[in-house]
């Protein structure tokens, strides 16, 4: 869900920079070395699912699986994330510079707030109860990224309201695909290396 450069207000611009940056800031303290190889795939698993992308107004359609990277990483996913977002921009145009920072808070929040929803689902010993809550995650962070890019589309004008509307509608199919890839890559998980999300998304020490 990329918005490109020039279609937000400036000030929707800073305060969404702003943010971003303290999100990415918590990240990369929780974001330890031995995080740093679930951080790379994860990053990468976004740029691929990314690429192909149908443009609708200001933003675009596509998949993300924020919502895996979410359960898996925590905060890490906004630096993870960011990653994505930048390499998008400077090699396929996707998005742009200015909005990098709105553009990240949009999927990286999102991914933050289903850790701290399901996290305790995903760690259940039950791998049915866990595939459900990936089912739930995976859906509720494209719910959530539509909803956010509504929003900031919505501050930076009344003429923006269509796309906005549009937005969120075309992405309900979205969340529905998206749900049932997060909840058999938890179900995966929970074969090969049921340790993962305890162990990797714990939330950063305060200094």
């Amino acid at each position: 869900m990329h918005i490109v450069d020039g279609a937000l207000s400036p000030a929707v611009v800073i305060g969404g920079t702003a943010l971003a940056v303290g999100g990415i800031a918590l990240g990369l303290r929780s974001l330890t070395l031995e995080r740093i190889p679930a951080a790379g795939v994860l990053s990468a698993t976004f740029f691929v699912a990314a690429l192909v992308h149908v443009p609708i107004g200001p933003s675009s359609v596509h998949l993300i699986m924020n919502g895996l990277a979410g359960l898996v990483l925590g905060w890490a996913a906004f630096p993870a994330l960011f990653v994505g977002l930048v390499l998008q921009a400077v090699f396929f145009g996707f998005g742009g510079l200015t909005v990098l920072g709105v553009n990240t808070l949009n999927i990286a929040l999102p991914a933050v707030l289903v850790w701290l929803l399901c996290r305790r689902g995903v760690t259940r010993s039950d791998a049915r109860v866990a595939a459900v809550m990936g089912l739930i995650a995976g859906a509720l962070a494209i719910i959530l990224t539509a909803l956010q890019v509504a929003l900031v589309l919505w501050l930076s004008g009344d003429e923006f309201l269509p796309a906005a509307k549009l937005v969120v509608v075309a992405h309900l199919p979205v969340a529905v695909i998206e749900g049932l890839v997060c909840a058999a890559a938890v179900t995966l998980i929970h074969r090969v290396k049921p340790d993962l999300f305890g162990t990797l998304a714990t939330p950063p020490r305060a200094a």
